[in-house]
């Protein structure tokens, strides 16, 4: 049977570069093995770095602000023993002692003494007001002694892989590093896209072609569903995917996965879990309405009310969809409100931080994602709870003595960028 596969795959037209891979009989089998081959010592590499990377550094926290809770809350529920909190230092003493279950160490005029016993690597400050007086002299003595001493939202990030968007003030994102989605990185990121694409749409078509013999043997309808999503700029495009569904009666219907289980095939629960159904978008990639590594594009009915409830909701369209991405890997799906929020903060952090070593990683976690079937519409990550910062989770409007602005940021889609609800 691939004796008879085409010989030669012209790339040209999509690179536009003028390249011509060519492919003997035999030769695809052994890319196949390789690109599994490199998979598995990718991932085993990863893991590696995590192992050796240094455990049990203590931390300090200064302040007990909303901020300085939820640090605490997600650190304590990832399990990770990369970090330990010391303890933490404010000048309201909590009762107890203990706050969130960390002990409280003193005040912070008292922060020097307390830098004697504690010894730690790093001091995070989360204090809620920076009016407040800071021990700028025994803040600055540390600094210099070697101690980092780091504001609690860029901690955060660096530890949880998210960004706080509720603790976010406009004009941290202004001044932040980062935010590499144009030009050279731009264009780096579209033609790798490009050639994953078009090399796993070679690779994977004996299976295309299986799965779409099976969807129509095993339920009534179509093949492939199609389904308007918000893209770049919010324009709407139609989102290829296998059919994983019965289809639905004409009534209108909730666009959330839970709402809908009982409309799930036999073929689509599998096709689901080990996220087959998503391959058919290899062929949006080729058009240009996706890249293989970006936020998850929305349905354009949820797309419209994401913009009006989720803080900085409009930052995700200035970067091209992708097949997959960063909130899709280290959370999952999201079945309502709070849960989109929760992944809006990996897609934050997806668009500020991105590079190509990035999304190789996210690429490399999708495909361990895929071998071990762990792609069903489920929370993977969930949130310890709802978020301090600001309940409940989506966020609010501002008022006239709140510090921190509900922002879209970008405003709301004109009429010619988006669609209603199909």
């Amino acid at each position: 049977m691939f004796s008879k596969i085409p010989t030669a795959l012209d790339l040209a037209p999509l690179l536009f570069l003028g390249w011509q891979v060519n492919f003997a009989a035999g030769d695809l089998r052994v890319l196949s093995g390789a690109l599994v081959l490199a998979t598995v010592v990718m991932m085993a590499g990863i893991a590696t770095v995590r192992e050796l990377r240094p455990r049990g550094r203590r931390i300090l926290i200064l302040g007990s602000s909303p901020m300085a809770l939820k640090l605490i809350e997600d650190m304590h529920s990832s399990g990770s023993p990369r970090y330990i909190v010391a303890g933490i230092v404010d000048n309201t003493r909590p009762e107890g002692d203990t706050f969130a279950g960390v002990p409280w160490l003193g005040r912070s005029d008292e922060l020097a003494g307390i830098l004697v016993t504690v010894q730690p690597e790093r001091i995070v400050v989360a204090v809620a007001d920076r009016r407040d007086r800071l021990p700028l002299q025994t803040l600055l003595e540390a600094r210099v002694r070697g101690v980092i001493v780091e504001d609690a939202t860029d901690f955060y990030e660096t530890v949880t892989g998210k960004i706080a968007i509720e603790a976010l003030r406009p004009s941290m994102l202004i001044l932040a590093k980062g935010f590499r989605n144009h030009g050279a990185p731009e264009i780096n990121a579209r033609v790798v896209s490009m050639l994953a694409a078009a090399i796993g749409f070679v690779l994977c078509l004996p299976l295309l072609l299986i799965i779409a013999i099976a969807i129509k043997l095993d339920s009534r309808g179509s093949i492939l569903f199609v389904q308007e999503r918000a893209g770049r700029n919010g324009k709407p495009f139609g989102l290829l995917k296998f059919r994983t569904m019965h289809p639905a009666d004409g009534t209108p219907h909730s666009e959330w996965v839970t709402d809908n289980l009982h409309r799930i095939t036999r073929l689509g629960r599998w096709l689901r879990r080990f996220r087959l159904d998503e391959l058919p978008q290899l062929v949006n990639v080729l058009r240009g309405d996706m890249n293989m590594i970006g936020p998850r594009p929305h349905p354009v009915g949820n797309h419209a009310i994401f913009m009006e409830q989720i803080a900085y909701y409009g930052l995700r369209s200035t970067v091209r969809p992708g097949v997959t991405g960063w909130a899709q890997v280290r959370y999952g799906y999201a079945n309502n409100l709070e849960e989109e929020t929760e992944k809006m903060r990996y897609d934050l952090f997806y668009i500020k931080n991105r590079s190509l070593w990035l999304d190789y990683r996210i690429l490399f976690e999708t495909v361990g994602i895929m071998v071990f079937g762990q792609g069903a519409s489920e929370v993977r990550r969930p949130s310890p709870s709802r978020s301090v910062l600001a309940p409940p989770a989506v966020a609010r409007r501002r008022t006239a003595n709140e510090d921190v602005a509900y922002m879209p940021w970008i405003r709301r889609s004109t009429p010619e960028h988006s669609a209603s609800r199909q």
